[in-house]
């Protein structure tokens, strides 16, 4: 199994995150429940074991707590990734959430880059800053070294927008971590490595 611990405490954040690319549990504590929902349904569609908890400094705001735990996750699928031998390294999909439709791409290829277009109107969902998103992603495909395209293709409402988007994230993670028994345990890559 891929597994991948990580802990990180700072003066902002004190972060567990424990994650299984091959399955199991979820249990989701950040303190910030719009976010909790997007890792609970991000971790059930992606098929992963995930088990976080986060204390932050929500008295601020939420944006350390997002920021971190998007840092800690990134890195966790590096980890559990290991050399990448044998996955497919590629995923993408169109995803429908209602009146939304989200595109996403996802190289697990070793470099980072996020193409970010995902326009909302709200500039909150709960207690939740809709900015956050873009954090979110941006610190997790750097600590991930993945390069990850998100765009709406259509879509009003904010929760389904961002809800979709997550949702179509870890589809793509998952397509794209997944073995491929052509691979034969190779590297996908001409260069040898990712």
């Amino acid at each position: 199994m891929r597994i991948a611990e990580v802990n990180r405490k700072t003066a902002e954040t004190d972060i567990s995150l424990k994650l299984c690319l091959d399955g199991g549990e979820c249990k989701v504590d950040t303190g910030v429940g719009f976010l909790d929902h997007m890792l609970e349904l991000f971790a059930r569609h992606g098929r992963f074991g995930l088990e976080l908890t986060c204390n932050g400094d929500l008295r601020v705001d939420a944006h350390h707590t997002t920021e971190d735990i998007a840092i800690c996750l990134g890195t966790a699928f590096r980890k559990a990734a290991g050399d990448c031998r044998g996955i497919r390294r590629y995923g993408d999909i169109i995803l429908p959430m209602d009146e939304s439709l989200i595109l996403c791409a996802v190289d697990f290829g070793g470099r980072a880059y996020l193409g970010f277009d995902l326009p909302v109107r709200a500039k909150k969902v709960g207690d939740f800053d809709t900015e956050l998103v873009e954090e979110f992603m941006r610190a997790f495909v750097s600590n991930a070294a993945v390069n990850i395209h998100l765009r709406k293709l259509a879509g009003t409402n904010t929760h389904h927008i961002i809800e979709g988007a997550f949702k179509a994230l870890s589809r793509c993670l998952s397509a794209a971590l997944s073995v491929d028994p052509a691979a034969a345990g190779e590297i996908p890559s001409t260069k040898g490595v990712l």
